[in-house]
């Protein structure tokens, strides 16, 4: 696996799991992917070190409120088997699981949020491959080029 620094964005509805909570606890498997394509990114993509965009999804203003780093290399996710879990998943066992997660450390939270509606104002520079913008996509886990998370932080109030 390439030693190159990826970059990524997770979203997180905040009444579920907020920048705080990461703050306060400092580490956080991010459980409950239930989508192939950002379990892919999780499984296959990411490494220790990476960049996340800790993003506010369903929320009065959406947007990018604090930066982690990914904290683990991916391992099964546990609430695929346990049963009173809304992620249960009773196709996924111990010697073949369907999810898979990385942990998330707290890296700090941004003064103020960077809206979706700053982000989209910027749709030009950050291209058509930023999927966050793009329509139809939906997706809790998405990639960020290094040129797109330059950008992004640099929308950060100052």
């Amino acid at each position: 696996m390439s030693t190159r620094t990826r970059y990524w964005l997770m979203k997180s509805e905040p009444e579920d799991f907020s920048i705080d909570d990461l703050a306060r606890v400092g580490t956080e498997p991010w459980t409950g992917v239930r989508n192939y394509q950002a379990r892919n990114f999780m499984k296959d993509g990411m490494q220790v070190g990476d960049g996340v965009l800790f993003y506010h999804s369903n929320t009065e203003v959406p947007g990018i409120y604090g930066i982690a780093r990914v904290a683990s290399t991916p391992y099964p996710d546990p609430t695929q088997f346990q049963k009173k879990s809304k992620y249960f998943d009773e196709k996924a066992t111990a010697e073949q699981p369907r999810w898979f997660l990385v942990d998330v450390g707290f890296e700090r939270k941004l003064k103020d949020g960077i809206s979706l509606n700053t982000i989209r104002e910027h749709a030009d520079a950050l291209g058509e491959d930023f999927a966050l913008i793009r329509k139809g996509t939906r997706l809790s886990v998405l990639p960020v080029s290094a040129a797109q998370w330059k950008l992004l932080l640099s929308l950060e109030p100052k």
